[in-house]
């Protein structure tokens, strides 16, 4: 049943909630897989690097009460570059403008220095915002090292409300979906039934580059890389293929030399994984072109940030 339709002077039912929710947490806390978890498909793209997600993504769960809208931020951490600084201030610009931030632990991490800087910096909107206090990853450990966490969690600072989760067997991914929703103000619905995220196709396609580019790379490059989407359009005169052309950015030529592999082998692979995803996304066929490119120590030159969109 569309809710819109469901009767009220106003054109949507008693009782339908709609807003904002964003989960916060350190780099690598699970955010952006719970993100697809609640909205039950891949909006976000995940890696086992910290600080994949660059961009605010919005995923869209709908419900019969209700829509709520999911702003999967940045982790926050102590920035050591630009970029970093440019990151945080997406992350607490996100944190003023929701109506309920989830804050994400992992059941499978000690709470450490990190939790506490966010905490403290979340305190700030407490007053006016609720903030509820979510341990993720609850497949990784016992329920006895998920009793501790929550216990040490609430030691952090004054939850609206503390829950465990696992995005990766479901374990109470409905019941903080409940949770969230309540915590909304009453409101019409804010996106069309369908639609499940609202970035731009280009962008996605751009992160699910970037999500391929990352795999398997050694630690210190992640943060190296950006993509960048040239041109995206169906083939002249077909509907069933989509020609996309981009660019790998990366900061050094020694970087280069690793995305590019033994004979190229490494970037084809990230072109064969990503393509995957991408056709899954658009529903065509994808003829993909990639070319990786060095921007000299682009994550601290603001014009070089700018050109990459950020």
């Amino acid at each position: 049943m569309n809710p819109l339709a469901a009767g009220g002077d106003n054109g949507r039912m008693d009782g339908y909630r709609s807003g904002f929710a964003c989960f916060v947490g350190r780099p690598n806390a699970g955010k952006s897989t719970l993100t697809n978890a609640l909205v039950g498909t891949k909006v976000a793209i995940t890696s086992s690097k910290p600080q994949t997600t660059r961009h605010t993504i919005r995923g869209i769960v709908h419900r019969e009460d209700g829509q709520l809208v999911l702003v999967d931020t940045p982790g926050l951490h102590r920035p050591r570059t630009l970029l970093g600084q440019r990151l945080n201030d997406l992350v607490r610009e996100t944190w003023s403008e929701v109506d309920v931030v989830g804050f994400c632990v992992p059941a499978d991490q000690k709470v450490g220095p990190g939790d506490k800087f966010i905490a403290a910096e979340l305190e700030k909107v407490a007053k006016r915002t609720p903030v509820v206090g979510i341990v993720t990853k609850t497949d990784l450990v016992s329920q006895q090292q998920v009793m501790e966490q929550l216990l040490a969690l609430q030691k952090v600072m004054e939850f609206a409300e503390i829950i465990p989760v696992s995005a990766v067997d479901g374990f109470q991914v409905d019941k903080l979906s409940d949770l969230l929703l309540q915590k909304l103000p009453q409101g019409p619905q804010l996106f069309p039934d369908g639609d499940l995220t609202d970035e731009p196709e280009q962008t996605l396609v751009a992160e699910l580059i970037r999500e391929a580019a990352l795999e398997g790379v050694r630690d210190e490059l992640p943060h190296s890389i950006a993509v960048v989407v040239e041109e995206m359009a169906l083939r002249e005169g077909r509907d069933d293929l989509t020609d996309i052309h981009a660019f790998v950015f990366v900061e050094r030529p020694s970087q280069k030399a690793i995305i590019l592999g033994h004979r190229g082998e490494r970037l084809k692979q990230v072109g064969m994984t990503a393509r995957k995803q991408i056709e899954a996304l658009l529903g065509t066929r994808v003829y993909l072109d990639l070319h990786i490119k060095v921007a000299k120590d682009w994550q601290r030159d603001p014009k070089q940030l700018r050109r990459l969109g950020f």
